[in-house]
């Protein structure tokens, strides 16, 4: 049962107020066929409107089966309506780009039925009606009867309560009128059925009650209802149910609107798409940039990464206080009247020498070790890389089968040395060290042998990269080309030869080197043998080690050495920003560690690591306690020492004037002028030193130990053995990818030093700071202007789509009080809006994402001339294509918004008759 129980209701226009119900109270069967009659303005349109929950009484209570609505909100009338309400109106009042069957189901979908069962129900509908074969028709393709009849389907198809028909026969003719009454009085059986009409002789003949109004008020009820008070319980507040529309819906009848208008919606997405192509383009040309910025970066950062060493000092620290030559910032403190001393220079000198610092690199491993400390945030593709100073020399055979040290000692013409007994000096000595012919190759991420940053900057031009530890390749320059003095030092190029050459220049002659070729093959036939610093000490009978370095000896351990292969030769390419082999001979990180292996595993090292406190090769203590254990350790050495050892020390005391007078000046033995010991044999020599070391004085035993018997040290001996800790880096290199990654290990540091105690920390020189000081600024201007325009670009675009939105809220009014009728709550019309700004915002986004790569053909055509560059190309990324898109859409709906907003207040009452 339905009450209307004093119903009043008021519109007011400025100063004028027109009473439109005053105190109307009906009581409504729940199932009969209500005419309500009236001239125009009598207040019957508006009681139909206030019983559909379109419009709000201002007193009284609307009462349906004992349900108030007196205290309903707006979500409650959009449930009532939706669950309720069904509505006919005199307009038909259908969606014109929905199909009939879409527009039937509509109120369904508010509901929340199924997809299948509301398309059954929807179908079943227009069965009921005579339109059962018509269903994909859209409603201009129908007749008006039909069309009302389809507005019928639509207000039965929920199964309301309550049917309400607003004149729903007076666009009709008199045979469709009919019609349509008989389907609302079969429809009035089982339902109450509430028609306003002005043609009584149909309210006459087809309802069963008749309700006449005038003024706002009830003058006649052919058929009235009273119901006792007592009777009826007290009516409570209750909503009827839950309405809402997908937004699956909103897109569905968004994007049937914007069919029926193609022209218009492609045009208002490629106006918008304009501020998105300048966008795109903007961001395709910033990251073609970025990426050629980016690789140079790399190449930069891979060149100079932030290098630590054991010893180091703050050259950025000395540049920043040294003022440029005759120039000072500072104001003289004193008269300008003469010449005045500035010590400036020296001041300085004495900074350079106080800014030397020793980093405990063992400590800062310890940091870097550790996964989750802040530095490995911003380290790049390389990594950190830690270098040793391995100590070996690597030897070949010239073309003339002359032996050659490749660190260039052979070229050198040396007499032989001597030195102290203790280094083990004695004799022609070849033995180097690793020199700057050779270079370790940055080693790759995840266990590769060699970085992308080497492979990518050099070709192979014949062979293969190295993939053993006794492998190495060849570097050639940009042209092929390597200096004739490194071919000489590796012996690639006779020794004879360069010696030739450089007496011609001694001679003053003009020497000129021909261009000659090399053939590839007959470098990487050419073999090379390495030898580790440890192998060249052998052990000897009296239990101690001696260096051997004479070219007889050195012969003898090459038979026992590793071969080294020249697995490729390697030429920089054209474009190289930098040449990251610095040597001739680059080889991998596995040779390092083998050295590193074999050298700790050595027979030598482990026995000075047994005995810390004695010098393994001369059996003296490391620090004799006093001067008896000086003498003591003195004749120890003595005796062990060979023909050569001691007749090369006699050599050497000579020469240095103890004992240069016959019978012993200074205790020693005469043995005439001093030249004179040069032409006596090694024998004779030694004889002569053995025959005095039988009785010598205890001052001069002292005096050849401090002159000629170095006691060294633990450390010292481990190092010229060539041992290494894995823990103790010579130098730590840290690579980064950016400038600003760069910054931020900077800075990483920088708190890793504020952690640790003085002594441990960390000091180093950033040469890219340096060098690179203004491109952060640069680029950050840049950046700042870019996105200035795009800022310009999006606002602009939004107030575009703002007003395209508003003129589809006003086209699509009428639209809007249908939904509203049907149940939509305001929520549910701005929803309908969005989605259409959402579906234009995808065709703007598509629209410009395709445009831009399209001009970015030619584009790249126009920078690669117009720049001489073919690695700067502009690209548009797909992440960034899709993320346009994204911002596209998030565009159009912010755009759309205040529109959408507008159109939710739209009163339905209004949006209904707007034509």
């Amino acid at each position: 049962m339905l009450q209307i129980k004093n119903i009043s209701k008021k519109y007011q226009t400025g100063d004028l107020i027109q009473t439109a119900l005053d105190g109307v109270s009906l009581n409504l069967r729940d199932n009969e066929f209500v005419a309500i009659l009236g001239p125009s303005g009598s207040g019957k349109t508006t009681l139909l409107n206030i019983i559909g929950g379109l419009d709000r009484y201002d007193s009284g209570d609307l009462i349906i089966n004992a349900i108030s609505t007196k205290k309903y909100k707006d979500r409650d009338w959009d449930s009532y309506r939706n669950h309720t309400i069904g509505f006919v109106f005199q307009s038909y009042n259908l969606i014109p780009h929905q199909s009939i069957l879409s527009n039937v189901e509509l109120a369904l979908t508010i509901s929340g039925i199924s997809r299948k069962e509301r398309k059954n129900r929807a179908k079943k509908a227009l069965e009921e009606v005579g339109l059962g074969e018509q269903i994909h028709k859209k409603p201009n393709q129908m007749s008006g009867g039909q069309m009302q009849r389809v507005a019928i389907a639509r207000a039965l198809v929920n199964n309301p309560d309550i049917l309400l028909a607003d004149e729903p026969t007076g666009a009709l003719d008199t045979e469709t009128s009919v019609q349509v009454m008989e389907l609302l009085k079969e429809v009035a059986k089982n339902r109450l059925v509430v028609m306003v009409t002005h043609n009584p002789e149909l309210a006459e003949e087809y309802a069963t009650r008749t309700v006449r109004l005038r003024d706002g008020r009830v003058v006649d009820d052919t058929d009235p209802y009273e119901v006792e008070a007592d009777s009826l319980k007290e009516a409570e507040h209750k909503n009827m149910g839950k309405a809402s529309m997908s937004f699956m819906t909103s897109l569905s009848l968004s994007f049937n609107n914007l069919k029926t208008k193609k022209g218009r919606t492609i045009l208002t997405a490629f106006a918008g798409s304009i501020g998105i192509i300048g966008i795109a383009l903007i961001l395709s040309l910033s990251t073609g940039v970025n990426q050629y910025i980016e690789d140079i970066q790399k190449s930069t950062m891979a060149s100079y990464p932030i290098t630590i060493e054991e010893r180091t000092f703050d050259l950025s620290t000395v540049i920043a206080e040294t003022p440029g030559p005759g120039f000072t910032e500072e104001e003289a403190d004193h008269a300008l009247d003469g010449v005045y001393v500035n010590g400036s220079d020296l001041e300085q000198a004495s900074k350079v020498q106080t800014n030397y610092n020793e980093n405990n690199l063992t400590e800062f491993k310890k940091y870097l070790d550790q996964k989750d400390s802040e530095i490995h945030e911003y380290v790049g593709e390389n990594g950190i890389i830690y270098s040793y100073n391995t100590n070996f020399s690597i030897f070949t055979r010239d073309s003339e089968d002359a032996l050659v040290n490749t660190d260039g000692s052979t070229l050198e013409d040396k007499e032989e040395s001597t030195g102290r007994p203790g280094g083990g000096m004695f004799g022609g000595n070849l033995m180097g060290g690793s020199t700057g012919n050779f270079t370790e190759l940055l080693p790759g991420v995840n266990g590769e042998g060699i970085s992308t940053a080497i492979t990518d900057t050099y070709d192979v031009v014949a062979g293969a990269w190295p993939k053993e530890f006794n492998e190495m390749v060849l570097a050639l320059d940009k042209n092929s080309e390597i200096s004739a003095t490194k071919l000489y030092e590796i012996g690639v190029l006779p020794t004879s030869e360069y010696k030739e050459i450089m007496e011609k220049m001694d001679n003053g002659e003009v020497v000129t080197i021909e261009n000659r070729k090399l053939d590839y093959e007959e470098i990487m036939n050419q073999p090379f043998y390495l030898l580790p610093a440890v192998d060249t000490f052998v052990k000897e009978e009296n239990g101690q080690y001696r260096q051997q370095t004479t070219a007889d000896e050195l012969e003898n351990l090459l038979e026992n050495a590793v071969e080294m292969k020249v697995s490729g030769i390697i030429r920089l390419k054209k474009d190289a920003e930098y040449a990251f082999v610095s040597g001739v001979f680059g080889y991998t990180q596995a040779l390092t560690d083998y050295l590193i292996d074999y050298t700790n595993g050595s027979e030598i090292v482990k026995e000075q690591e047994a005995s810390k406190e004695i010098n393994v090769l001369t059996g003296v203590s490391f620090a004799p306690a006093d001067d008896e254990a000086k003498i003591e350790d003195a004749k120890t050495y003595l005796a062990t020492l060979g023909v050569t050892e001691k007749a090369n020390l006699f050599r050497t005391i000579m020469a240095s004037g103890q004992g240069s007078t016959p019978g012993g000046g200074n205790g020693m033995p005469g043995t005439g002028a001093p030249g004179q010991s040069g032409e006596m044999g090694e024998v004779e020599l030694a004889a002569m030193f053995d025959s005095y070391l039988q009785d010598p004085e205890d001052e001069t035993i002292l005096a050849i130990y401090e002159s000629y018997i170095s006691p060294g040290s633990y450390e010292e001996n481990m190092e010229k053995f060539g041992v290494v800790s894995l823990d103790a880096p010579s130098a730590i290199n840290i690579y980064a990818d950016s400038f600003d990654a760069k910054d931020k290990i900077s800075e990483a540091i920088e708190h890793y030093n504020g952690t640790v105690a003085e002594e441990n920390k960390i000091v180093y020189t950033d040469y890219v700071a340096i060098l690179m000081s203004s491109v952060t600024t640069i680029i950050n201007v840049i950046t700042y202007v870019l996105i200035a325009f795009v800022a310009v670009s999006l606002v602009v675009s939004s107030i575009m789509i703002g007003i395209i939105t508003y003129i589809s809220v006003l086209e699509r009014t009428k639209e809007i009080g249908i939904l509203r009728a049907i149940g939509a709550s305001k929520k549910n019309i701005s929803q309908v809006f969005n989605a259409e700004t959402f579906i234009i915002g995808i065709i703007t986004g598509f629209i410009g994402v395709g445009v831009t790569l399209l001009l970015l053909i030619p584009g790249n055509a126009v920078i690669h001339a117009m720049t001489g560059l073919d690695t700067v190309n502009a690209v548009l990324p797909p992440v960034s294509g899709m993320v346009l898109i994204v911002l596209s859409i998030l565009l159009t709906v912010l755009g759309g918004l205040l529109p959408a907003k507008k159109a939710a207040k739209q009163d339905p009452v209004v949006a209904l008759r707007t034509e």
